[in-house]
């Protein structure tokens, strides 16, 4: 039985970080199954409910596992006790780079080395990198670098920084983030959900997804929006595409931490009796993947919710609070379909959305083209991974 440690954020409150724990174990489980995968959590539970039909083994990362969140004996078992280690998601950058509540790239750097002299690889699995502003963020990228053996990368931004910053690395695979392999729940599922939670009619004439970001903006363009002036925005645009569109809306959390913002422009709203809300408190990401499907247009900051978006073919509009969110939307080719931060107005979502809607048949035609080969890049790094798994100890 081979060991395979799987760095990330898994504790359940980003449907985004579930649906690439559980599509990454899903891609190994098609190929072989003489892996076990050991996963830092903050939550054990929620994995081993989740994902227990698997081989997983998962470690707290609570100090009374003796862990300080990435700091700690979960994240040094591993990487030190293991025949390899998978890097996931986004989950190396250099903001607030010593604290381990909140950055990871502090701690991998530091084990990196031990990985490496005890022969256990490193590989970036279908992951982005950054942002990297920092001296010490990228001297400690290269240490882990320097201990990695393969690349896939889930958006040719990574890339770009890699070369930018002259970063000494293997050879770079650009793959796709293993959530476009999410499936949606079944049409029963889905049609209880729309029930339960004020979903509007997907038929008569359909429905239009928000979505919005505890965050805002605070990755790139500090201070230029507030919450108040965000959520009075957002609401504002929500009302005017229910009335100019005559359509309904339902606004959609793939993380725990915005559901109370989302309230905050939901009850803004003169048209609120009529809004759906859909959230991965109650739901899974499979689950929010069904509603997405129904939708006729999809409008949003956080880029997994985009991401579901095209795993299912809904035509998207990305606001782009993340660098990732733009590297998303480049790799299946709709880059103009953002609105960077800097422009955003409500004047500019509405006519980003009325667009949208209005081309929705033309936009979902043109994802079912490209999406399949996402689907597949994003599976072949499964068999890129197990082939340098082979070959260690």
């Amino acid at each position: 039985m081979k060991k395979v440690g799987v760095i990330g954020s898994f504790s359940g409150r980003n449907a985004g970080d579930t649906a690439i724990l559980g599509n990454l174990l899903e891609d190994f489980s098609r190929i072989r199954d003489d892996i076990l995968f050991v996963i830092p959590t903050l939550n054990p539970s929620f994995v081993n409910e989740s994902f227990g039909k698997y081989r997983i083994r998962p470690i707290g990362m609570m100090p009374w596992h003796l862990s300080l969140k990435a700091l700690g004996l979960a994240n040094l078992l591993a990487m030190t006790r293991t025949d390899m280690v998978l890097i996931t998601d986004n989950a190396l950058f250099d903001r607030k780079l010593y604290n381990p509540l909140v950055n990871t790239l502090f701690t991998i750097a530091l084990l990196a080395p031990v990985s490496r002299k005890l022969g256990i690889p490193i590989v970036f699995y279908n992951a982005s990198i950054g942002p990297i502003d920092t001296k010490a963020g990228h001297r400690m990228l290269q240490k882990v670098l320097d201990a990695t053996k393969l690349l896939t990368l889930r958006d040719p931004i990574t890339q770009e920084l890699l070369r930018n910053q002259q970063l000494l690395c293997p050879s770079v695979h650009l793959k796709a983030d293993c959530a476009i392999n999410t499936e949606a729940a079944s049409e029963e599922r889905v049609n209880q959900i729309c029930r339960d939670e004020n979903v509007p009619d997907a038929e008569n004439p359909g429905f239009v997804c928000f979505n919005v970001n505890a965050y805002i903006d605070n990755w790139s363009n500090q201070g230029t929006l507030n919450r108040s002036t965000f959520c009075k925005m957002i609401a504002g645009a929500a009302d005017r595409v229910i009335e100019q569109l005559g359509v309904g809306m339902v606004f959609i959390v793939t993380q725990i931490m915005d559901r109370t913002i989302t309230r905050e422009c939901i009850d803004q709203m003169k048209n609120k009796a009529n809004v759906g809300l859909v959230g991965n408190d109650h739901y899974s990401y499979s689950d929010i993947a069904g509603v997405l499907q129904r939708a006729g247009t999809f409008i949003g900051l956080r880029t997994h919710a985009l991401i579901f978006c095209a795993a299912v073919n809904t035509p998207m509009i990305s606001i782009n609070s993340y660098p990732k969110n733009a590297g998303f939307m480049r790799s299946i080719y709709q880059d103009e379909w953002m609105i960077e931060f800097s422009e955003l107005t409500e004047d500019a979502i509405v006519e980003r959305v009325s667009s949208s809607w209005r081309h929705q048949d033309q936009r979902r035609d043109e994802l079912t083209k490209i999406v399949p080969r996402e689907k597949l890049k994003a599976r072949e790094s499964a068999d890129l991974v197990s082939d340098l798994l082979d070959l260690v100890g």
